[in-house]
């Protein structure tokens, strides 16, 4: 498996269900400091990540908005003064599929671009 922020997004094959637990181990290896959760029932990746103040966090938002139209893969964001709370995971599978864990890295890729250019420590 090559790394998964190089990766692109594929649709969902019709029938496609959620990755298994096997599956969700190998995958996360590559993106241990999201977290996988469960909310209504289903599996998701979540991650907390710190900013500095309330414009780098938006600044933040709007790249993993920009991600989300180019990949039509779109989380759920949620931004604060100083932290954006990101959670990917597919509808249509009912859970998690490859495109979370590849947009997970993604995202990990952008926050570490906008923290060095703006002077922050990255986490």
């Amino acid at each position: 498996m090559g790394k998964l922020s190089e990766m692109s997004i594929t649709a969902p094959k019709s029938g496609e269900g959620a990755l298994n637990a096997d599956e969700i181990d190998e995958l996360h290896r590559q993106v241990p400091t999201w977290q996988i959760l469960e909310r209504d029932g289903e599996q998701h990746l979540q991650r907390t990540f710190e900013f500095p103040d309330f414009a780098s966090a938006m600044a933040f938002t709007n790249e993993i908005g920009r991600l989300a139209e180019e990949q039509d893969h779109h989380p759920r964001i949620t931004t604060e003064w100083g932290e954006v709370t990101v959670a990917w995971w597919t509808h249509k599978v009912g859970g998690l599929h490859r495109n979370d864990f590849i947009s997970a890295a993604k995202t990990g890729e952008i926050y570490v671009t906008e923290t060095l250019s703006d002077g922050s420590s990255s986490a």
